[in-house]
């Protein structure tokens, strides 16, 4: 992954009414949810939700299909994980023993991060 493309995500997550959408969405995979049930769920207004799954979509973390008069979006769990990806592949390089001390310190649930 490119920095830029990184920027590009976390552009589209730095507005709280986002990050919330995605995570909904990364709760909701694999099958995501059409636009109705997330305005519900999120009690956002029609109007307002299709500007923040517009920029979402633009990043590529959520992708959206055609189902009948419905768009159904989802996240894009490979990408989401990309991005994890490249914010740890070079955490302490060189020295596994600290990065493991910070994995132990840090309040993320066990399994929830890989062994490394």
């Amino acid at each position: 992954m490119q920095s830029r493309q990184a920027s590009k995500i976390f552009e589209a997550l730095s507005s709280d009414v986002r990050l919330d959408l995605f995570r909904l969405l990364v709760k909701n995979a694999p099958e995501g949810l059409v636009q109705g049930d997330i305005a519900r769920q999120l009690a956002i207004p029609p109007t307002n939700l299709s500007f923040h799954l517009k920029t979402i979509v633009q990043s590529g973390l959520v992708d959206v299909e055609r189902e009948g008069r419905f768009m159904r979006y989802k996240a894009n769990i490979p990408l989401m994980l990309q991005i994890v990806g490249y914010l740890t592949e070079e955490c302490c390089s060189g020295n596994p023993e600290a990065c493991r001390r910070f994995r132990q310190a840090s309040p993320v649930k066990d399994g929830i991060l890989p062994k490394r």
